[in-house]
């Protein structure tokens, strides 16, 4: 049951009150963290933001063993901006968190060596899968693209699935840049 059926039934103010906070708190973290994210695929494709730009990027991902850097380095950047911008807008929301959510793991597995709280680790990777598995199962809330469609989706059934396509996607990626 998401907040959203709950909302419509529920007479007592409240818990209506309860629900409203719980959308709005959803819309203020799917649009902070989904700009955040989208905007890091920007540093990578477009060089905004002070970012490296595709070519400087794709060659960052050639030297961290990601072959061939051009592949990995772009899908990088569009796995970040397309999924940023799908958990923003609350659109497909399973779909952007899973998306993050993979993107994230191999952000973990790379800056592992580096340990955690050092300013080189996985920090900022165990950060962004902690936030895109809140949103797979929370769903994008009331102030969404889905919010109202008969096709939002959230809940523990579609929270797992974007879990499982997430490590099914990280597990692909870190076994052909193994391989290649």
């Amino acid at each position: 049951m998401t907040v959203e059926s709950t909302l419509g039934r529920t007479a007592v103010p409240a818990t209506r009150n309860r629900a409203l906070s719980t959308d709005i708190g959803l819309l203020i973290l799917r649009v902070v963290f989904g700009l955040l994210i989208a905007a890091h695929g920007t540093q990578k494709l477009f060089g905004w933001f002070d970012g490296p730009g595709l070519t400087d990027n794709n060659a960052a991902f050639e030297q961290m063993g990601f072959n061939p850097g051009n592949f990995f380095g772009t899908l990088a950047g569009l796995s970040e901006f397309t999924g940023g911008l799908l958990l923003a807008l609350g659109a497909l929301s399973p779909l952007g968190a899973a998306i993050v959510l993979g993107t994230a793991i191999v952000i973990i597995n790379t800056t592992f060596s580096g340990g955690l709280l050092t300013g080189e680790g996985y920090e900022m990777g165990l950060h962004f899968a902690a936030v895109a598995a809140t949103l797979a199962f929370t769903g994008p809330g009331r102030f969404s693209v889905d919010g109202n469609r008969g096709w939002a989706r959230g809940g523990l059934v579609w929270g797992l699935i974007a879990v499982a396509v997430a490590v099914v996607a990280a597990v692909l990626t870190l076994i052909f840049k193994a391989v290649l």
